[in-house]
């Protein structure tokens, strides 16, 4: 599979609005556009029958994407550290992810510099518990533990945004729900680690997520020590990806409420300085 990764870390755009959409769809503006020249129609009716013109309707204006930094959206990073390339923004209606782009999200989420602090400090916890004897210690064992922690994410991503979502045809997208109080949207969040949209725009239970982080710890058997390839280790490594994935989900659900009232302070703070 790596030249596949390759061929899509590759093609990587710079920014998450590229992975939203294939890029055979039609340019989102194509709306706007007519609804302007229909407007421009009626209004020079008007004129010829020496009417008097009606006040011009502004053109629609093209949805945002959830990489965009615009207040209240979603961006590519959280804090400007947390990958954040999956999140789409309240009540955005996108097209469905072609495979190329389902795997082009994975390469962003297992490559990015950030995926290697994660698994530092992941790697750094399980070290200091011991969680793995067989590794031993000094820079040698935290090594061990280090590429494997790396591994399991990298892993993990390309069976839940990529493998499983092209084959199932499952959107690996997190959609914010953006509205309601507290616990709604923290209960919605949860509840996406078991339901799913798929790429024909209905909701069904996500395959992707539960199936493909199993897969992922049965992989996990090929590099962890013999006497790890227990049930019991391969349903901690399934659960630990799982309530990871959980909590990414209610963290991407809220930023862009922290985000607003970080901006709002910032620009208090601005002109309270003037």
């Amino acid at each position: 599979m790596w030249p596949g990764f390759v061929n899509a870390q590759n093609a990587a755009p710079n920014s998450s609005t590229d992975v939203d959409a294939d890029s055979d769809t039609a340019p989102p503006c194509d709306g706007a556009q007519e609804t302007q020249a229909a407007q421009e129609t009626q209004d020079r009716a008007s004129a010829d029958s020496d009417q008097q013109a009606p006040a011009k309707t502004p053109a629609p204006a093209c949805p945002q994407k959830p990489g965009e930094d615009s207040q209240g959206d979603q961006t590519k990073r959280i804090l400007g550290v947390m990958p954040n390339y999956r999140a789409v923004g309240a009540d955005l209606l996108l097209p469905p992810l072609s495979p190329r782009g389902k795997f082009v999200l994975a390469t962003h989420d297992s490559l990015d510099y950030t995926s290697a602090l994660f698994a530092g400090a992941l790697a750094a916890y399980k070290f200091g518990t011991a969680a793995y004897p067989e590794f031993h210690s000094g820079y040698a064992g935290y090594g061990r533990y280090l590429w494997r922690a790396f591994v399991d994410q990298a892993v993990g991503n390309y069976f839940t945004e990529a493998i499983v979502p092209t084959v199932l045809h499952e959107d690996p997208r997190y959609y914010t729900l953006g509205h309601g109080g507290f616990l709604k949207r923290t209960y919605y969040a949860i509840t996406r680690l078991v339901v799913t949209k798929t790429d024909a725009g209905g909701m069904r239970f996500n395959f992707s997520e539960i199936v493909g982080n199993g897969l992922g710890a049965g992989v996990a058997n090929f590099y962890y020590p013999a006497q790890e390839r227990t049930l019991g280790r391969n349903m901690e490594n399934w659960g630990t990806q799982v309530g990871a994935d959980g909590v990414a989900n209610v963290v991407k659900e809220f930023w862009p409420d922290v985000r607003r009232k970080l901006l709002k302070r910032k620009l208090g703070g601005s002109a309270a300085d003037r």
